[in-house]
Formats: C-alpha cells, sequence, structure tokens
C-alpha cells in the first residue's frame, strides 16, 4: 500500500488521473482543484461536464473548506452505517468543472484506510467518479473495469485488485438551501 500511496502522490501532484479502490466502487480520482486533471477524468469517462462528480475527503471536518456545511450533515455523517454521499450548497475551493450549476457539490467523507492516507498525505480533496463510461454500468469491482478506462488513466493502484467481493455506489442525500434532505439514490 505504501508503494501505491507514494505514486498516487505523485501523479495527483502532477495533474494526473489514477484508478483506485474506495469504500464504495473502484474510482478515477485526481486532484479536486486541478480544473485541467478533472476535465481529462470528463473525457476519459465520456460524461458532459454539466453531470457532475463527487470529492473525497478523510474527515467531516474538511468539509466546510469546500461547501456550506449545515448542521443537518454533521448528524447524517455521524448516522451513516453504509458510504453516504451528501450534495452540499455553496461549493468553494475546488476546480470550477467540479461545481454544478446551483453552486453545489457533492462530498462523501470517506470510511476507507487507504483513501484517508491518501486523501491526508496529498493535502487536498480528490475526485471520485465510478470507473466506468457514462451511462455503462458501474463496476463492482476491479475485474468489472474495462481496459479502456486502465488504459487511460495514468496510474492505477495494485492496492485490493484481487478482491472479488461486488461493491455498490454510495447513498447520496441532497441538502436543499432551506435545509430539507433529498435522497438521490437510496
Amino acid at each position: 500500500m505504501k508503494k501505491d500511496l507514494e505514486k498516487c502522490i505523485e501523479v495527483l501532484k502532477a495533474g494526473g488521473t489514477i484508478l483506485y479502490p474506495t469504500d464504495t466502487v473502484w474510482g478515477i480520482g485526481c486532484d479536486a482543484t486541478n480544473d485541467k486533471a478533472v476535465k481529462k477524468i470528463f473525457r476519459i469517462k465520456q460524461r458532459h461536464e454539466s453531470k457532475s462528480v463527487i470529492i473525497l475527503v478523510a474527515e467531516a471536518v474538511q468539509v466546510k473548506l469546500y461547501a456550506g456545511f449545515p448542521p443537518e450533515a454533521k448528524q447524517l455523517i455521524k448516522q451513516a452505517k453504509s458510504p453516504l454521499t451528501i450534495i452540499y450548497p455553496n461549493a468553494r475551493n475546488l476546480a470550477p468543472s467540479l461545481i454544478a450549476k446551483n453552486g453545489s457539490v457533492g462530498i462523501r467523507v470517506i470510511k476507507d484506510e487507504f483513501c484517508r492516507q491518501l486523501i491526508n498525505l496529498f493535502g487536498k480533496p480528490i475526485v471520485s467518479t465510478s470507473a466506468n463510461i457514462s451511462g455503462e454500468n458501474t463496476p463492482g469491482n476491479f475485474a468489472g473495469i474495462t481496459n479502456d478506462i486502465k488504459n487511460q488513466v495514468d496510474y492505477v493502484v495494485n492496492w485490493k485488485q484481487g478482491e472479488t467481493q461486488k461493491n455498490n455506489p454510495s447513498r447520496v442525500i441532497k441538502i436543499k438551501p432551506d435545509g430539507t434532505l433529498e435522497v438521490i439514490r437510496a
């Protein structure tokens, strides 16, 4: 894992993209503050930039650096038994391509140890979007990721490639400006 972390940091600092395991599905990631790197991910996924992707942070306290952090969110994060992505209002300090037209951004506080170490060592949030072409099925593990995706990223993490368990994407909840919640993906 140490070699993977070191190589990921090197690639992320250079504005590159990585293919890496998360607490849900394998993700394509980059520096969430580097707009050029974010746009590369949109090209890899063949995804229109109007369709947002999420970012990962290591600790709940980091959310407030990148979005409005209403009290409802703290409780949701604390009570979450499974991975939870929350769409927050008032996104800031991120690559412009990550911020939705309405000013929101999806953020997940990661529980996976590899990702937590990666984010803490890198010192910034990283993008996480499923490792597939937009509109295709999300692969549940590394074996399900196409060579097309693997060949387009700058670094493929070796950690957890052999796991056969199939994982699912996170739940997604949106916090509306008035504080009410909307379930986007259960």
